[in-house]
């Protein structure tokens, strides 16, 4: 099974995404900012950064720059409302994927799977 950190600072928000991706058969660990995201990096192993970028205590593009050192293969996917914000993501995190809000659940869910499709990602502990 696929294993994807959230972090997103609006509560509501994280559920709905939590839910979601759930349903669509991916396993959720769901956290309300970065700086808690970090621990959870150290003790295991996701398949995907999902990402809000403007958060407190530490935004998620710094989240992702340091993710990488600590997994180096995670893919990493930003969600953001700021159309700003989007442009320095591309320029700092070249390689995450951008989704701007607003957006359907079923774009998340298509573009996670886009992430996928190529490949079988086997469960990870």
């Amino acid at each position: 099974m696929i294993k994807i950190l959230l972090a997103e600072d609006d509560r509501v928000m994280r559920e709905y995404l939590t839910r979601a991706l759930e349903r669509s058969g991916y396993a959720v660990s769901a956290v309300d900012r970065g700086t808690a995201a970090l621990p959870l990096l150290e003790q295991e192993r996701f398949d995907l950064l999902l990402s809000d970028i403007v958060m407190p205590e530490m935004d998620g593009i710094e989240l992702a720059q340091r993710a990488a050192d600590l997994a180096p293969d995670m893919r990493v996917m930003f969600i953001t409302g700021f159309a700003a914000v989007t442009l320095k993501a591309g320029k700092q995190v070249p390689q995450a994927r951008v989704l701007s809000k607003p957006f359907h659940l079923r774009d998340l869910v298509l573009e996670v799977d886009r992430m996928f499709e190529a490949e079988s990602v086997p469960s990870r502990n």
